[in-house]
């Protein structure tokens, strides 16, 4: 069995392409969290308005017991943001053992992606506020932190090659 894996970074970051690329790799289920969003939540992004903690809570909640849960018994990969501590805390909360694959690049090669996908219900617009409430993970969060300016089958190959 392998640990549950999240796949966190601000939007645009690859985090639905790189965690289905890892899921398929590890031959493990594959959650895009966006899925998990309460409609509210996604109206509401899609509106332009950033989340707040309380918006929050449900959807973690939900991740947390799909990690917790959907893990059995191979293993499961989920994307979602997972930008400041304290979520993470939350997600670990429910799955103690989950491991974060932090995608990071820069604020242009981000903006640049967003705007370049269809049908996303995220607005660039909304990419600063991710950035500024965006905390790296620390030295005590079991996390791996892979750089997205490569390939999506780099980042994979990267991500596979750090978690063995």
């Amino acid at each position: 069995m392998t640990d549950p894996i999240v796949v966190m970074g601000v939007s645009g970051s690859g985090k639905s392409t790189v965690g289905a690329g890892l899921a398929a790799a590890l031959g493990v289920a594959f959650v895009d969290g966006d899925a998990l969003h309460p409609p509210a939540n996604i109206a509401k992004m899609a509106a332009g308005i950033p989340l707040d903690d309380a918006d929050r809570a449900p959807w973690l909640d939900a991740v947390g017991a799909t990690l917790a849960h959907g893990a059995v018994p191979d293993g499961i990969v989920v994307a979602c943001s997972a930008l400041r501590r304290v979520y993470r805390d939350r997600l670990r909360q429910l799955a103690p053992s989950t491991l974060f694959l932090s995608l990071q690049g820069t604020r242009d090669l981000l903006a640049q992606r967003i705007g370049g996908r269809q049908g996303h219900f995220m607005p660039a617009a909304l990419l600063d506020s991710q950035l500024a409430v965006f905390e790296p993970p620390q030295p005590d969060e079991r996390a791996i932190v892979i750089d997205v300016s490569v390939p999506v089958e780099e980042i994979v190959r990267e991500a596979l090659l750090r978690l063995r």
